[in-house]
């Protein structure tokens, strides 16, 4: 496995980073509204960003005085290829990743508001 590879997956290990990235399937976000649903510094948040730009999987990009984030799937296709040799991942679709996200990050029954 490349350390490309091996990247992608740690940065997605973290279940905060994972909910960043399902933030931004909807859309580009700037960095301050990337950290407002998280109880966490600014700077944690900015950590988390760092990670998931080093791995690929986002870009950030300063317009202006705002710091924005955008998703760059493409990057998960290495890490897609890779699964496919064990023959029995199928290609990442996108929007079956996004709807695991989504799942994986809803609260429990008994918690929901």
């Amino acid at each position: 496995m490349s350390d490309k590879v091996s990247t992608v997956f740690a940065a997605l290990a973290d279940p905060t980073r994972r909910a960043i990235l399902s933030m931004l399937l909807e859309d580009d976000m700037a960095v301050t509204d990337v950290a407002h649903p998280f109880q966490m510094s600014l700077a944690a948040i900015s950590k988390h960003l760092a990670i998931l730009a080093s791995a690929g999987l986002i870009t950030q990009e300063k317009r202006g005085r705002v710091k924005w984030c955008k998703l760059e799937p493409d990057a998960l296709r290495e890490a897609s290829i890779w699964m496919q040799g064990f023959g029995q991942f199928e290609r990442i679709d996108l929007d079956a990743f996004e709807r695991f996200l989504e799942t994986e990050l809803a609260p429990p029954a008994d918690q929901a508001p």
